[in-house]
């Protein structure tokens, strides 16, 4: 009997074990049947050189360099003080970059919530408070027979007071917590990238809309000459005719192309206007009149391009940059919704004191302590952490396309712009010709009608033709400077890589391997 009842408790024991496994299989097993995802194909492929690019650049005819213009600040690549001012000043007050300089800061306060989130959880607890259990039950009827001191029974209605520190530790197994820390890291610098893709845009706007206006004071001038030239054509056909020797005609119509130019030059003064507004609004600061430079517009010329290799565009431009870390953070959200197929295991403890007397508190016999694992698996609701499983991954893949696009619409914005530099500046010199073969008819013309050899209305035409052709000279200047600033944004240049001062603990940055 004896050896019977010796064995009884360990094949209870082995009974036991048996069931504790087979529980842990059932919680395991489920998890082991993951949906099947799709996986991406990271496809960025850049060619080695740019389409059409000699990588001379746009502005000038250096040698071919494999750095590119974007390594170059605003203040070396404009090399006027002027623009350079009204850009600080935009870095400055500009109200939408200090909207993204805030979203970087929430973007920093999120990676620290995540990081706190696998720390162990240690918080004060107090209690106090007063029961009594019923004698017809198991705990009362221990209740009345027990002592706390020798001879020394628990009162009829005994308290319960405690204080110490409950300590809560989520273990990371299945790396969820960690993997969710590392993917808010990387929209931190993913909002990082969004302030500085502004900053470029910002500067472009800047630089472009300052270019406009410069041309619109040539404008300015070239009508106000027109204008002194058509009013002496003017007085010429007016002192003809009063001499008898002219038309009336040709008086009106000179008169009224006085008056035509007069009323373009009020129009061109609010186009000033407005100009000169939204460079106000991109530097922050109320309507104002807008500092230039006093160089010749047609003088003006920016650091020559330099394109470098299309593989620097995945480094210099912030919007790729942007779309890497986007990346990267969706490959580790599918991480974190893969790790809620798998049991959670968290470890529960809490050490303090408790006494049915406050007086008894801190005694010794007062201590208490415990300790406690607690596992817990989906079973259920699994289907909901499918969806969640797949919808992860669809988003890792929209990433990876949103990543191609942004490449390729870097590589195209190149390559289209350095393009555009080149012809438009090849235009510029042809039209020089052009201008001025015009102003030499116009010579030619008004000293033959004042000589009355030639008729007004070749005077009229080739005063038109001439203010045409510089105007169209003076637009394609405007247009040469604006694509070669855009291809200086294109490139990434212009951005200003420091980030707000809340920055997120160091940790993981992650790279693309290319």
């Amino acid at each position: 009997m004896n050896r019977i009842a010796n064995r009884v408790p360990g094949r209870r024991e082995r009974w036991a074990v048996a069931r504790a496994v087979a529980l842990g299989a059932a919680l395991l097993l489920p998890s082991c049947r993951l949906p099947e995802l799709r996986p991406p194909v990271l496809d960025a492929t850049l060619p080695a050189t740019y389409a059409g690019a000699d990588n001379a650049g746009a502005a000038g005819g250096q040698a071919p360099s494999t750095e590119s213009s974007a390594r170059l600040g605003v203040q070396e690549f404009f090399g006027d003080p002027t623009l350079t001012r009204l850009i600080d000043d935009g870095l400055a007050a500009n109200r939408e970059l200090k909207i993204l300089e805030e979203e970087v800061r929430v973007a920093a306060a999120e990676v620290l919530s995540r990081r706190g989130a696998f720390l162990p959880l240690v918080g004060f607890r107090g209690a106090a408070g007063l029961g009594k259990h019923s004698q017809f039950t198991p705990e009362g009827a221990a209740e009345e027979q027990l002592q706390y001191l020798p001879g020394k029974n628990f009162p009829g209605v005994p308290g319960d007071f405690l204080f110490g520190l409950n300590v809560l530790v989520p273990l990371d197994i299945w790396r969820e917590l960690r993997n969710a820390r590392d993917a808010a890291r990387q929209r931190y610098f993913a909002a990082v990238e969004e302030r500085n893709a502004f900053v470029t845009r910002m500067v472009a706007d800047i630089a472009e809309s300052y270019y406009g206006l410069l041309a619109l004071d040539r404008r300015l001038e070239v009508l106000d000459q027109t204008i002194a030239l058509q009013e002496q054509s003017y007085e010429t056909a007016k002192a003809r005719f009063d001499a008898g020797r002219g038309t009336e005609l040709a008086v009106q119509r000179f008169r009224a192309e006085v008056r035509k130019n007069q009323s373009e030059k009020l129009i061109v003064r609010q186009e000033i206007v407005e100009v000169e507004n939204r460079i106000n609004v991109l530097a922050g600061r109320l309507p104002q009149p807008v500092e230039r430079g006093a160089a010749n517009f047609f003088d003006l010329a920016p650091h020559p391009l330099s394109v470098g290799t299309p593989v620097q565009l995945l480094e210099n431009r912030p919007d790729v940059r942007r779309a890497e870390r986007e990346l990267i953070a969706a490959g580790l959200d599918v991480k974190v919704a893969r790790a809620h197929f798998f049991p959670r295991v968290d470890v529960s403890g809490y050490v303090g004191y408790q006494a049915f007397n406050p007086r008894y508190l801190f005694y010794p016999e007062a201590f208490a302590t415990n300790l406690a694992g607690d596992l817990t698996a989906p079973l259920v609701n699994r289907a909901a952490i499918r969806a969640e499983y797949r919808t992860a991954n669809a988003r890792q893949l929209e990433s990876v396309y949103n990543y191609q696009q942004v490449v390729l619409t870097a590589y195209t914005e190149v390559v289209n712009r350095v393009a555009m530099a080149e012809n438009y500046q090849k235009s510029i010199d042809i039209k020089k010709q052009q201008l001025a073969a015009l102003e030499a008819s116009v010579d030619a013309a008004t000293k033959l009608f004042q000589a009355a050899r030639a008729e007004y209305v070749e005077v009229l035409l080739a005063q038109r033709d001439m203010l045409e052709a510089r105007t169209v000279l003076i637009d394609t200047k405007r247009q040469q400077l604006s694509a070669v600033v855009n291809a200086y944004q294109a490139l990434g240049g212009g951005t200003t890589l420091s980030v707000p001062a809340v920055l997120p603990p160091s940790g993981v940055h992650g790279k693309i391997e290319r």
